[in-house]
């Protein structure tokens, strides 16, 4: 089974470049006003839908979650490379586990972690982007 995102952009091009480096790979189809990616490493069917307007952020957020504290590493550096300002949570505790993480932001100002959970715990702390 694949998760399916459809997420609404102004800019297509501009999203589809992100969206190549946030995954790391070329989306599979291309129109003139939509992009299919179906990352290799993630079970995702992610689209992009171009409109005339997106009006702020109509989801909480979006995440990915990786296995261990290297996979947080190694995303960052590569996405850091590539031009994007990370903003890092460590340590913070969140949706009732302990986690590390960073956040990105897309053209369209969505809101994106990588994150690692370290350990479950028996508060919910929420953070300002966390389990919303």
């Amino acid at each position: 089974m694949n998760i399916h995102v459809g997420l609404n952009v102004v800019n297509l091009e501009r999203s589809i470049e992100f969206y190549t480096k946030v995954f790391g790979e070329r989306p599979v189809k291309v129109k003139n006003d939509y992009a299919k990616f179906m990352p290799e490493h993630l079970q995702l069917n992610f689209t992009l839908n171009a409109i005339p307007e997106v009006s702020g952020n109509q989801v909480g957020h979006f995440g990915i979650q990786v296995e261990k504290q290297e996979d947080i590493d190694f995303h960052k550096d590569r996405l850091t490379k590539s031009g994007f300002f990370t903003r890092d949570e460590t340590n913070t505790t969140c949706c009732y586990a302990l986690q590390d993480k960073f956040w990105i932001t897309d053209p369209d100002g969505n809101e994106w972690e990588f994150f690692h959970t370290k350990q479950d715990v028996e508060n919910n702390k929420k953070e300002q982007f966390c389990c919303q």
